[in-house]
């Protein structure tokens, strides 16, 4: 039987500068087609676990292993290769180029990792029409709303098939309209790509979507709701 396990997390601790501790010997398995929401009160340290997950930060202790890769084995050249092959993120400020296209931001993933600029521009394409962006990859990220940014960075998180996708406040600061039809397609496209996802949020609207809740304290995370 093959191992489904995406993403395995082993004995983390992080302590931020002055030396107060965020969390220690916290543990974590997320495997394929699974989409997991973290909460917890602000600065308990959410979008410094996702970043350590990311390998954009480092821990104090413990292991993070991507598709049975440990991130800590990597030197920088190695770690940007698979981040740029295996992981997708959604930054809670969206990161979206304003003076790129929407084809052109959606396909960055892709022109790190590959020539073929129709290829790229085809698979960028597909994405954009996922999101429900389709006819608007000529225009320009600056012409967008909060809500249409947001879904641009969704399909540039996945544009390039990654095993984990890692959101941070994917719903942030965006009505709740917008919010549920973010995470609908979120959710859509995460079952359908059989990914693990991880999102880092405040909002109950987006837990709700989740197969598993944990809360985050200083002592690690504590399931809250799980679904068989």
């Amino acid at each position: 039987m093959i191992d489904d396990v995406l993403l395995r997390v082993t004995g983390l601790a992080k302590s931020v500068p002055g030396g107060r501790e965020l969390f220690r010997d916290l543990d974590l398995v997320a495997r394929s087609g699974q989409l997991i929401a973290i909460v917890g009160e602000s600065g308990v340290g959410k979008s410094t676990l996702l970043n350590i997950f990311a390998g954009l930060d480092g821990a104090d202790a413990g292991h993070v292993a991507v598709e049975d890769i440990d991130l800590g084995s990597l030197d920088e050249p190695a770690l940007t290769r698979l981040r740029a092959t295996r992981i997708g993120f959604v930054f809670q400020a969206f990161h979206v180029l304003p003076y790129l296209t929407l084809r052109q931001n959606v396909a960055l993933p892709l022109a790190l990792v590959s020539a073929d600029r129709s290829a790229i521009g085809a698979r960028a394409d597909i994405m954009l029409d996922r999101v429900g962006l389709g006819e608007r990859g000529d225009g320009y990220a600056r012409d967008l709303s909060g809500g249409e940014l947001q879904r641009v960075a969704i399909a540039r998180a996945l544009v390039h098939r990654p095993a984990i996708i890692l959101a941070d406040e994917p719903t942030g600061n965006l009505d709740p309209d917008t919010a549920a039809r973010i995470l609908a397609l979120f959710s859509d496209a995460v079952r359908e790509d059989g990914v693990a996802a991880i999102i880092v949020t405040h909002s109950e609207a987006a837990a709700a979507i989740a197969d598993v809740v944990l809360t985050l304290t200083a002592t690690g995370l504590t399931e809250r709701r799980g679904v068989e």
